[in-house]
């Protein structure tokens, strides 16, 4: 099989490897910035680079130029922003039997396309409506006490969302983004704790998912700055049952045939219920593949390039799985390369090698342990290490 694969974005080794594993011939198209990170060049044919990925002309030609003399069967996305581009693509070269077309590709890029199929589903959501007409939003002001949050529709995690806590702030806010408003939505601010479903999904059917919970919500992070973390849950927790019915219904209702999905789900504070935040059809960031793995020894990049390979090479066969608790702690760091030497515990599964970052996979068999690892190593990194950005050098990073 030949292979296509788009990352604006350093990560996929994993999958790389694995397709080179299976006899694939693959071809890596990055951008320009990226050229220079270490690829696993020895699982590739060529890597092969365009100043970006917005330049859809510029980008046609390209990939066009690549097709004069490869057969390619699959163009595939291994981040966020380049699903809707390698759908574009896909309908460009007439390949849409072999992965999502543009109006596909939205239910799993599109934040207001997940949230009206969402709606049409039964889904519990945030109330929401789009920028489109004053009317909507002058209605929406008024039903939905606020805060309420206008969000990018094809941001990723919660780059480019803005609190808002009056009719004013909203409008001062839908005003300021001029042209661009038709590519936003508002929603009401569903305080609670936030979780996140990674999932594989094989002809339809989800068949494996590891359900976890961030420390504090994204935005929280993002925003306020702070240090990230996320971790499995307890095995005899009831959100566990739940959070895995509910990455069911959006990820086979949304129509993932193959693939993986990274879904995120807000259980509130004012009722207890799972509202449904986003999804996406590629595996989770920030090391969640490397926790997933640690916890269930399932790594998801390495088993979607082995789904992508079943579409034409036969069934799929799921391998046996494992049960631990596994975590990642991350944080920005005022050195440019921390030293990490002090940190001693057996349960590191993976040290973070980024510049001004630090961080960590941790791994154990026992929750409580993992507990006490994560409050030990969020004060210690806090007090010897993270570091704040102003906003907009953090939008810019």
């Amino acid at each position: 099989m030949r292979l296509l694969v788009l990352s604006s974005y350093f990560k996929g080794n994993r999958f790389l490897e694995r397709m080179h594993a299976e006899g694939c011939a693959v071809d890596l198209l990055t951008i320009q910035a990226a050229l220079g990170e270490p690829w696993s060049r020895h699982a590739v044919r060529d890597v092969f680079a365009v100043p970006n990925f917005h330049d859809r002309k510029a980008l046609v030609n390209a990939v066009a130029y690549l097709f004069r003399t490869n057969n390619y069967e699959r163009i595939v996305a291994l981040d966020d922003f380049d699903i809707e581009v390698a759908a574009y693509l896909r309908e460009q070269f007439r390949m849409t039997d072999t992965g999502h077309g543009d109006s596909e590709a939205r239910f799993f890029r599109d934040k207001l396309a997940m949230r009206m199929k969402a709606r049409e589903l039964g889904l519990t959501i945030p109330r929401f409506t789009s920028t489109f007409r004053n009317d909507d939003v002058n209605r929406f002001l008024a039903e939905v006490p606020g805060p309420w949050l206008i969000k990018p529709r094809s941001e990723a995690s919660a780059a480019g969302i803005r609190k808002l806590h009056s009719v004013d702030e909203a409008w001062q806010r839908l005003d300021a983004l001029g042209d661009d408003r038709s590519n936003q939505l508002i929603e009401e601010m569903v305080p609670g704790d936030l979780f996140h479903v990674d999932s594989l999904t094989c002809e339809g059917k989800v068949i494996f998912a590891e359900v976890n919970r961030y420390h504090k919500p994204l935005l929280d992070v993002y925003q306020g700055g702070g240090i990230y973390a996320t971790r499995t849950l307890r095995l005899d927790s009831p959100d566990v049952a739940a959070l895995k019915e509910a990455n069911r219904a959006v990820v086979e209702g949304f129509g993932l045939k193959q693939g993986a999905s990274h879904t995120e789900f807000m259980k509130a504070h004012r009722d207890g219920k799972f509202y449904f935040i986003e999804t996406s059809a590629r595996v989770g960031g920030a090391y969640t593949a490397e926790m997933v793995e640690q916890a269930t020894g399932i790594n998801p990049w390495s088993e979607w390039a082995k789904l992508e390979l079943c579409r034409t090479a036969g069934p799929y066969s799921l391998p046996q799985t494992r049960r631990r608790y596994a975590a990642v702690i991350i944080s920005l760091a005022r050195q440019e390369r921390p030293d990490t030497a002090g940190f001693t515990d057996p349960e590191i599964a993976h040290r973070l090698d980024m510049k001004n970052h630090i961080g960590f996979v941790l791994a154990s068999d026992d929750y409580d342990r993992l507990t006490h690892l994560l409050d030990s190593y969020r004060e210690r990194i806090a007090r010897d290490f993270h570091a704040v950005l102003p906003g907009a050098e953090k939008v810019g990073h």
